[in-house]
């Protein structure tokens, strides 16, 4: 261990002391050309519209996904424009400790407690993360701009079985997000590069069925108000149940950005209404379920760009991916009552630009809940989630615009409200191909 701490830090101090190179950021990425297939005599530049840039204002804003395709379709009159793009991703893995059987995704709470003599290795080879997303603009430029994107990848059986899993369906019209896309609560662009699908666990990124409004005030200042699916999570023992949900879950945000875009900082909040049935009393209850949350990214340096995040709150386990349907949002507080949990996670991540072409990504992460002892339930008190760790570190060379290559170490551990701790390694590389 004291020689992979070496090894780390040797890293670190070879990417802060190298010479002051800008990588791209998900908010501000690199220009390509978008090649118009029906149309020989258009670059990226038409009728004062770059194509380009309509595309990248539809898509999501995160490190996975390409901003634009390479490829697009022109419409009559320039009306439309319909693009299909993706990313071919092949990694290979090698765990050791307490191995997690899930090729793509290093999620903590699913360090397996126990484990066979004998299964403290295990290699995994997975291309699931690859994915295919078609992105569709009409009135390109104009005040009733209306945009469609789809995205989806193969992770949907455990990213292992290569099942179907939807990522992005949506339509944007003024500033308005209508179906299935990350909530308001989450920050994607914040998100630190990374080989793992998964991410710190702390990360509030979970996909839901969203109406969103968004509105830039200035070039500096936003904010966004939603409605969105209600997701419960709770452990309810013997003397309750949950019941079908009524009220949408309500995020928001203002948000603070310089850099021309490079930088932000974001506060969040959140309220949901949760509703069970108390068997005892023979009737519904409600409890409310509250978060607040400031995350970003900011350029330190030329070639240091950070990224974090802070949340807290009450009855908000579902939206932290490590505890999503963890059974956490609320758990048994006496015959038939149950209460909301408080819970607290954090990341921070630094990505040092070697090179024009090599950056290297450190990250740390932590997530917390405290459930208070209950009695009955599904999972027993002393066998849940109490609290996670995450760190990371990773080197990854962009070969080409399109093609990349990496490697990547991830510690994690997680420990049990009854003190029982568990930890997994991952080694693991991979090589990417985006069009």
């Amino acid at each position: 261990m004291k020689n992979l701490t070496r090894l780390i830090l040797l890293i670190c101090a070879t990417a802060i002391v190298s010479a002051a190179y800008a990588q791209t950021h998900p908010l501000t990425p690199e220009r390509q050309p978008v090649t118009i297939l029906n149309d020989k005599s258009a670059d990226t530049d038409t009728a004062g519209i770059s194509v380009y840039d309509v595309f990248v204002e539809n898509a999501p804003k995160t490190f996975r996904i390409p901003g634009a395709p390479r490829f697009a379709i022109e419409g009559k009159d320039r009306k439309f424009y319909f693009g299909i793009g993706g990313t071919l991703k092949a990694t290979v893995s090698y765990d050791w400790g307490n191995p997690i059987k899930n090729a793509c995704d290093f999620t903590t709470s699913a360090i397996p407690s126990q484990r066979r003599k004998g299964d403290g290795g295990l290699t995994q080879f997975s291309v699931a993360t690859s994915s295919l997303f078609f992105n569709f603009v009409a009135l390109p430029g104009s005040k009733n701009q209306i945009g469609a994107y789809i995205n989806f990848n193969f992770t949907g059986n455990g990213g292992n079985n290569y099942g179907f899993n939807l990522y992005y369906a949506y339509l944007k019209y003024r500033g308005l997000t209508v179906g299935y896309d990350f909530s308001l609560f989450s920050d994607m662009a914040a998100v630190p590069p990374s080989i793992d699908n998964e991410g710190p666990c702390a990360l509030t990124a979970v996909p839901n069925g969203v109406v969103d409004y968004r509105y830039q005030i200035n070039s500096r200042w936003s904010v966004a108000l939603g409605a969105e699916l209600p997701m419960v999570s709770a452990t309810v023992g013997d003397k309750a149940y949950l019941v079908s949900q009524r009220v949408p879950d309500i995020p928001a945000y203002v948000q603070y950005s310089w850099g021309g875009g490079k930088s932000w900082i974001r506060l969040s909040g959140i309220v949901r209404n949760m509703m069970y049935r108390d068997m005892v009393s023979d009737r519904n209850r409600n409890v409310t379920g509250w978060g607040v949350k400031v995350s970003g990214s900011a350029s330190l340096a030329p070639f240091i760009t950070a990224f974090w995040q802070g949340a807290y709150g009450k009855g908000i386990t579902s939206y932290f991916q490590d505890l999503y349907e963890g059974g956490l949002d609320m758990t048994p507080h006496g015959e038939g009552r149950l209460s909301a949990v408080k819970a607290w996670g954090a990341y921070i991540g630094l990505q040092y630009n070697i090179s024009p072409k090599v950056y290297m990504t450190t990250t740390y992460s932590q997530l917390r809940n405290y459930a208070r002892r209950y009695a009955g339930g599904a999972t027993a008190w002393e066998s849940q989630y109490k609290y996670a760790q995450y760190a990371l570190v990773n080197v990854i060379w962009n070969i080409t615009p399109q093609l990349s290559t990496g490697v990547e170490y991830i510690y994690g551990r997680r420990v049990d409200m009854g003190g029982l701790s568990c930890h997994d390694n991952r080694l693991q590389t991979m090589l990417s191909f985006s069009f």
